[in-house]
């Protein structure tokens, strides 16, 4: 154990801190989120992640939104394993044939006011994968959605802005 620590102490940090244009426009970009968030919310927003068939590489981008650089829960946004609990859904990929019912099934968990985010091209509209046999075209195909963010993957600045346009809209 002490070794372990003493391995730790004598590494540092290993890990680069954001440009500051970034960290600037993450932060403005967050500060109006969490306005919106308050104003619609009145409280946090809690999201659901659905992954309806992607690379994987959106998934990445969005545990990049919840790392200490981008950490989104300053803002007032919280993941949640439970639709139940959720305010908003979050697809990723070209929904995928086996995963259309679960993501109806999820999108009709979640409780009045609900939103909905496609995240990345291949939600938008197949993107790489193409459509086929196998996917939908679009996530909007199965489910209504309120705001897509295009990206292959797209950057997490990216990520909080769709979900401030999305939180931004009254409905």
């Amino acid at each position: 154990m002490f070794r372990i620590l003493h391995q730790i102490f004598r590494t540092g940090i290993v890990t680069e801190p954001l440009a500051p244009g970034e960290e600037a426009r993450v932060t403005l970009t967050g500060r109006r989120l969490e306005e919106a968030i308050l104003r619609r919310f009145r409280q946090s927003l809690t999201i659901r992640l659905v992954d309806a068939g992607s690379c994987n590489a959106c998934e990445l981008e969005i545990q990049a939104v919840n790392n200490p650089f981008y950490d989104a829960e300053r803002f007032g946004i919280h993941f949640t394993a439970s639709p139940r609990f959720a305010d908003m859904l979050l697809v990723t990929g070209p929904v995928a044939r086996n995963m259309e019912v679960a993501l109806k099934r999820t999108y009709d968990a979640i409780s009045e006011p609900k939103l909905v985010v496609a995240i990345g091209d291949c939600a938008y509209d197949a993107g790489a994968f193409g459509p086929g046999y196998a996917t939908r075209r679009s996530v909007a195909d199965v489910v209504p959605v309120d705001a897509f963010i295009h990206g292959c993957p797209p950057a997490p600045s990216a990520i909080l802005a769709g979900i401030l346009k999305a939180v931004g809209r009254e409905g």
